[in-house]
């Protein structure tokens, strides 16, 4: 038995201890310690028992069962801190998706009362994507609340950006120059297209995809690097670094945007191809326990699942099964594995784990670690995997 496939079995059969996986370094601790500082999660050293009443089964009442069990954790963890920044947004657009799947609508009601503490608005009026993410949540409470205040703030600062080609006057880089921007932004731009059907904002959303994509995306492995620094860096193993989260985060803003495209739109065809490249290579990533790691070409030096990225992925790719993007013969096979996979991180008390801290690239964390923007990936896959469940 090789490494990596003793380090699967390890995952799946016994707790962890420090000796199986590296833990954080001095200056990965500084980010964790201000990641709790900031509550959006945190990382202790013993979370208790993993969680033994959840079935992988891919059928409604078990997934229902899955869900609840995580957001009604998370729901009374967060709700006093509630925040506006992109970590936040992450986990809003699971929230709302989680009332979806369920039909419980307490997951929508504290987004609406979020919404109202931040009255609607964007947390600046710059193209920066981590302070437009926020509207992704304005914009889908609008389709059930249609208030022309709730949805002007948002409208009136994109009406703002148009046009703007820069980050801002003195920063010369692309509005969106990291690719974990494209989960961020783009949704609230198609989304403003669904709700409006002025093209202007598909326009723009379209235009900066490329920018971005032309920069960051590598033709031949069908990944995205993190950022332009990220291009040439190789990681321990010699191999380029393609970072778990960013990628997820890539396609999750893909089938995003694919939700507002109607069928017939010139557009729509880019993305997706992008998305079948995407699904296609990461399929051949897909780690022994279900799941993806850190570093999506390097196993061996991270040999921790990374959950944030791995329910991205697995939100996608049953997103493209459910709209027949994807085989489901060649597909459905991963996401059952990944689903088992990201049940084995649920604790007992509905804590999900595995999940790396803030940060630009690979790195090191603990079993128990756990972030709001993961919850909300989850929360993502699981609604998306209910929908496959009842076709």
């Amino acid at each position: 038995m090789n490494r990596l496939n003793l380090v699967a079995l390890v995952l799946l059969t016994a707790p962890l201890t420090a000796q199986q996986y590296p833990t954080p370094t001095p200056a990965q601790q500084k980010t964790i310690d201000y990641d709790v500082a900031q509550h959006i999660g945190d990382s202790p050293v013993d979370a208790g028992p993993l969680a033994r009443d959840l079935s992988p089964a891919l059928n409604p009442k078990a997934i229902d069962k899955a869900i609840r069990k995580v957001a009604d954790w998370e729901l009374a963890r967060s709700q006093p801190y509630f925040g506006d920044t992109w970590t936040w947004s992450a986990l809003y657009t699971g929230f709302l998706a989680a009332s979806d799947a369920t039909g419980d609508p307490k997951y929508r009601d504290a987004m609406l009362a979020m919404s109202d503490k931040f009255n609607w608005k964007l947390r600046s009026k710059t193209p920066n994507a981590d302070d437009q993410s926020i509207a992704q949540t304005y914009v889908a409470l609008y389709e059930f609340h249609p208030d022309s205040s709730h949805l002007a703030p948002t409208q009136t600062t994109l009406d703002n950006l148009l046009p703007l080609k820069t980050l801002t006057a003195t920063d010369p880089r692309i509005p969106w120059w990291w690719c974990d921007a494209l989960f961020m932004a783009p949704p609230v731009w198609s989304h403003l297209y669904h709700i409006t059907g002025d093209v202007k904002y598909l326009d723009y959303l379209d235009e900066n995809w490329h920018k971005t994509s032309t920069l960051l995306y590598d033709p031949e492995e069908h990944l995205y690097a993190r950022d332009a620094g990220y291009l040439a860096r190789r990681g321990p193993n010699g191999k380029k670094i393609f970072w778990s989260r960013g990628n997820g985060w890539v396609m999750a803003g893909i089938v995003r945007i694919l939700e507002d495209l109607p069928a017939n739109d010139p557009h729509r065809a880019f993305y997706v191809t992008q998305l079948q490249q995407m699904s296609a290579r990461i399929a051949q990533l897909q780690q022994p326990d279900g799941l993806w790691h850190a570093s999506l070409l390097d196993s061996a030096d991270y040999p921790l699942p990374e959950i944030s990225g791995s329910a991205f992925f697995t939100y996608a790719l049953a997103y493209g099964i459910n709209h027949h993007i994807l085989d489901a013969r060649t597909y459905r096979p991963i996401i059952t594995r990944s689903w088992r996979g990201l049940l084995h991180h649920v604790y007992a008390n509905g804590r999900l784990g595995c999940i790396q801290q803030t940060g630009a690239e690979p790195a090191f964390y603990l079993p128990t670690a756990s972030y709001n923007y993961g919850i909300g990936a989850y929360l993502l896959a699981a609604s998306e995997l209910k929908i496959l469940a009842g076709n």
